[in-house]
């Protein structure tokens, strides 16, 4: 089989004896069409988040077709279209009990934990294969993921519709945030050090502002969404959101920034960390949108790159403007 393998820092091949996945009872199989890459990958690729082996197959962002369903499976059959929900929950640990299953102790997540969806074909558990309502392109497999990410902070954050909201990083994840928004009826400014960046984010809808904390503007907004999570960023989201007013953080490192408690209760912030999203409902609630959103991701897309390309795809995710994928519909067709 078909996949895309991590052999080392940087480092990917096509490889065609990749084994064949092995589907439990209640799994399905799916030929995958599209995978999206995010900031996650990235480390992966990087070897900066290190990986149970190598070779390692990396990726969580897509969906295709299921090709096989295991005996235990009565409501997925074989032929329909899929995203994966690449956020395996436990469903038996406190938070996963509570209903936050974005915090699970005990979470698989394909391409982190386990190999990942840049193959042929992958084992999925059925309940966390969405078919998907209405036809969608290949391409769009690749970007609901991310999307159910940002629409569960825009959710979370309690935004309604009129409100002025600034999305700090015009990344994949902050065009999506902002897309997200706007879905929300918000009124969207965006603040990227990249004027590409910010381009691909002002035909979505989103109105640019100036970078930085110290911008002449000097306007603040009610909701702030980090997407950037770095301590430059950070300092514009600080400086930027009103009193009384909310960051929500998205994006994440391992680097500190600094809010002292002093600010924090003068100005009386809520900063609030938001973390993939919760099962069933946010993801179920991105599938069902997904037909509907699909012209607008795909204005955020870059063009699909074949498997046998991968390094570049990799590439242009670090760099460039929009949201890069890898485009799974040619597997082995050797035009190398």
């Amino acid at each position: 089989m078909w996949a895309i393998v991590l052999t080392g820092p940087r480092r990917t091949e096509v490889v065609d004896s990749w084994a064949e996945p092995e589907p439990g009872r209640h799994d399905v199989v799916v030929a995958m069409s599209a995978v999206g890459l995010c900031g996650s990958d990235l480390g992966v690729h990087d070897g900066t988040r290190p990986t149970p082996a190598l070779p390692w197959v990396p990726g969580h962002e897509g969906g295709g077709r299921i090709v096989a369903v295991g005996s235990a499976v009565r409501d997925r059959h074989v032929g329909q279209h899929v995203v994966v929900e690449p956020n395996y929950c436990c469903f038996s640990c406190s938070p996963c009990v509570r209903g936050m299953t974005s915090g699970c102790e005990n979470r698989v997540s394909p391409g982190i934990t386990v190999p990942g969806l840049l193959a042929e074909r992958v084992a999925v558990p059925a309940r966390f294969a969405w078919p998907l309502p209405d036809p969608v392109g290949s391409e769009v497999l690749a970007c609901v993921e991310p999307f159910a990410v940002a629409r569960s902070a825009v959710r979370r954050a309690g935004v309604v519709p009129g409100t002025d909201c600034l999305v700090v990083g015009a990344g994949s994840q902050g065009l999506l945030t902002c897309l997200s928004l706007l879905e929300a009826g918000a009124r969207v400014f965006v603040t990227d050090p990249r004027a590409d960046r910010v381009a691909v984010a002002e035909r979505l809808g989103a109105e640019p502002v100036a970078s930085g904390p110290d911008a002449a503007d000097g306007r603040s907004f009610p909701f702030v969404f980090d997407t950037a999570g770095v301590p430059a960023a950070w300092e514009t989201s600080a400086h930027r959101v009103a009193t009384g007013g909310t960051v929500m953080v998205i994006g994440m490192s391992n680097e500190p920034v600094g809010l002292s408690t002093m600010e924090l209760t003068r100005r009386q912030l809520q900063v609030r960390g938001s973390l993939i999203y919760d099962h069933p409902d946010d993801f179920a609630a991105t599938v069902a949108t997904a037909a509907g959103a699909a012209p607008r991701l795909a204005g955020l897309l870059r063009p699909g790159v074949p498997p046998w390309e991968a390094e570049r795809a990799f590439a242009e995710a670090r760099t460039a403007p929009g949201k890069s994928w890898i485009d799974l519909s040619g597997w082995g067709e050797d035009d190398r």
